[in-house]
């Protein structure tokens, strides 16, 4: 119940979308079905946002952040690709274990 509150009072700053995600006050078929589709999509959502930022940090390199006009650029080098696919592994990993066999953290 409580994930359920934040997530709606996190959908409250667009207005009329938490009308669409909950359908108002009725709870019925449509909206259970959007509600789990959304909630379906979302982690590939994520998945794709993360490729997309390893893909052109891979090939742009690391620039200053701050938007500084500099010469310096530190290359993206493959064993900080490798620790990432790593993390990613171990985060995937741990996150099929928690659903398939309920390990609590």
């Amino acid at each position: 119940f409580w994930g359920a509150t934040v997530i709606t009072n996190l959908l409250y700053f667009i207005p009329g979308l938490i009308n669409w995600v909950c359908g108002g006050f009725i709870i019925n078929d449509p909206t259970l079905k959007r509600f789990f589709v959304l909630h379906f999509i979302f982690p590939f959502v994520a998945l794709a946002i993360v490729f997309i930022h390893i893909f052109f940090l891979h090939i742009q390199g690391s620039t200053n952040p701050l938007g500084y006009d500099t010469p310096l650029k530190i290359p993206f080098y493959p064993n900080l690709l490798t620790l990432d696919v790593k993390g990613f592994n171990y985060v995937l990993v741990l996150f099929l274990f928690q659903s398939l066999f309920g390990i609590a953290p």
